[in-house]
């Protein structure tokens, strides 16, 4: 079968084989046709090794399909089952999970260092345990989750990762206010998400912030209430809150320099949530005194900071009832024959979300 393969981490182009093979079916495994799937940052950050990935592998963890087939044990899926791919998927018998915080179990992590593919030079590894820049991946049954069938595949890998962190972020973590001032920092299409979700809430003001004017005129469609570049930041703050900062501040960048500007935004006793995956080795300087002194909330939002599950149906139930616009969200589409356009259309930042269509 086809799929993207990534030789080694810091090379910036994928190479399309269709010498691959899906491995590791059996029981409690399921075989995957996948039929659409999300470009994400994240993937980006593992090709060039900002997020920790071992190679040779397949991107993507951001995927909708089919089930081909069905491992032994597997019960609640039956082959023809319309799925969304989800690359965290929670175990329910770990500390996290019996304490509720189900984004937090790691069970799920336990097959990324498990090829899921192979060729003939030798095992492929998958994004995060997934790998859906391909046409089909076996995953753990508890990966694939049922969706209904009003649900386009499309629609369905967004909220497979990059709507429901956004989303999460701020209907989870923040629970954003009614009335309240927020930023968002980095208006990608988990920015955006983010941005629906604190209008959702009834946010007042909502600034959005971003280098890319494509991206912030975006922004102002999807419910910001003024968008602006990071030089623009310091008088918008003004115009905003007064000079006092705002309520809560999402930095979806994932670098300590716009998490430091986050910090720097949020106004004393106000809410800084950190969305973007960053690297390890790239630290975010605060002093002791600040620290104490200005009662920040410094709160990290993990794949939308709740169950991802009920998040999965809170966000179908939101886009069936026009509440929130996913089908804006996807600005190209491509074949995964064109993947590395889409590359470079996300590191020029002139896509808010790409769909590969397999």
């Amino acid at each position: 079968m086809r799929a993207a393969v990534l030789h080694e981490i810091g090379q910036d182009k994928l190479d399309v084989l269709d010498d691959i093979e899906a491995v590791g079916f059996g029981p409690g495994r399921v075989r995957v046709r996948v039929r659409a799937t999300g470009l994400c940052h994240s993937d980006l950050s593992a090709m060039s090794g900002v997020l920790p990935q071992p190679a040779p592998f397949v991107p993507g963890h951001e995927g909708a399909g089919e089930i081909l087939e069905v491992g032994d044990g597997v019960t609640d899926l039956s082959v023809g089952d319309r799925v969304v791919l989800c690359w965290l998927p929670a175990c329910g018998t770990c500390p996290a999970c019996r304490r509720g915080q189900t984004e937090l179990c790691l069970a799920g992590f336990m097959n990324a260092g498990t090829p899921n593919f192979k060729r003939p030079g030798g095992d492929v590894f998958g994004m995060a345990g997934t790998g859906t820049f391909t046409e089909e991946v076996v995953v753990d049954a508890r990966c694939a989750v049922p969706i209904p069938d009003d649900v386009p595949f499309d629609i369905a890998a967004l909220i497979g990762c990059g709507v429901t962190t956004g989303l999460g972020a701020a209907l989870n973590t923040a629970d954003v206010e009614a009335g309240s001032s927020v930023a968002v920092i980095g208006c990608g299409g988990v920015g955006i998400s983010a941005v629906q979700g604190a209008r959702l809430k009834g946010a007042a003001e909502i600034v959005a912030v971003d280098p890319v004017a494509s991206r912030r005129e975006a922004a102002l469609k999807f419910g910001a209430t003024k968008a602006v570049s990071p030089d623009e930041l310091p008088d918008a703050k003004q115009q905003a809150t007064a000079g006092e900062g705002f309520d809560y501040v999402f930095e979806v960048v994932g670098k300590a320099a716009t998490a430091r500007t986050a910090y720097e935004n949020t106004r004393r006793g106000g809410t800084l949530v950190v969305v973007g995956a960053g690297a390890m080795d790239d630290f975010l300087q605060l002093n002791m005194f600040e620290l104490f002194f200005d009662e920040k909330r410094i709160l990290p939002s993990l794949y939308g900071g709740g169950d991802v599950l009920r998040s999965y149906e809170r966000t179908i139930s939101l886009w069936r009832t026009g509440r929130i616009d996913l089908e804006g969200l996807i600005t190209h589409r491509v074949p995964l024959a064109d993947i590395n356009e889409a590359l470079d259309q996300m590191r020029t930042g002139t896509a808010l979300r790409t769909c590969i269509e397999i």
